[in-house]
C-alpha cells in the first residue's frame, strides 16, 4: 500500500490546523512550517474545503481552520477522501477486467488486507496524530497563542 504525497500533504494541513484551533492559519504559514510548496497546498486545501474538513476565510486576516473537531475526523476517512485509487490490483478498479478473476485467490486476500488496513485507520483520529502537540509545535515553529487581553485594556 502506498499513499500519495497529496494524502500526506492533506494530513500535514489538518495536523497544523488542529494544533492551532484558536486562530486562523494561512497556507503560507503551513507551507513554511513544512518547507513545502504553497502551490501544492492550495490544491489540497481546496479539496479539504470541498469535503467539509476545513473552513476557508478570504480577505485580509483570512485563513483556514478545521470545520470539525479533531476528535471527529478519522485517519481512514481522510485516506478514502484523498486517495484517488485504493485498488491494490487491477481487478479492484472499476472497469478493469482480469482473465483469471473467477479462479483467483489473490483478490479476496488483498481485499481482506485492505479492509483491515482501513479498519485500523478508522480507529484513529486527527486528535491522535497530534498527541505530541508540544513537540509538534516546537518542530513546526508554531508560536504560542497570545493570551486574551482583559476587558477594558484594549
Amino acid at each position: 500500500m502506498h499513499l500519495t504525497t497529496y494524502t500526506d500533504y492533506s494530513f500535514r494541513v489538518l495536523m497544523r490546523l488542529a494544533l492551532t484551533p484558536d486562530r486562523l492559519t494561512t497556507i503560507a504559514e503551513i507551507a513554511a512550517s513544512y518547507g513545502i510548496s504553497e502551490h501544492h497546498l492550495m490544491k489540497v486545501v481546496h479539496q479539504l474545503g470541498v469535503a467539509g474538513y476545513i473552513e476557508t476565510h478570504r480577505g485580509r486576516g483570512g485563513g483556514l481552520r478545521l470545520a470539525k473537531d479533531a476528535t471527529d475526523i478519522t485517519v481512514g476517512e481522510i485516506v478514502r477522501c484523498m486517495e484517488p485509487d485504493l485498488g491494490l490490483v487491477a481487478c479492484f478498479r472499476a472497469g478493469e477486467t482480469c482473465s483469471i478473476s473467477s479462479a483467483c485467490a489473490l483478490s479476496p486476500i488483498l481485499g481482506e488486507a485492505l479492509d483491515a488496513f482501513l479498519r485500523v485507520l478508522d480507529g484513529r483520529t486527527l486528535d491522535d496524530l497530534i498527541s505530541r502537540s508540544r513537540q509538534l509545535r516546537m518542530l513546526l515553529k508554531i508560536e504560542p497563542a497570545s493570551p486574551p487581553v482583559p476587558a477594558g485594556r484594549r
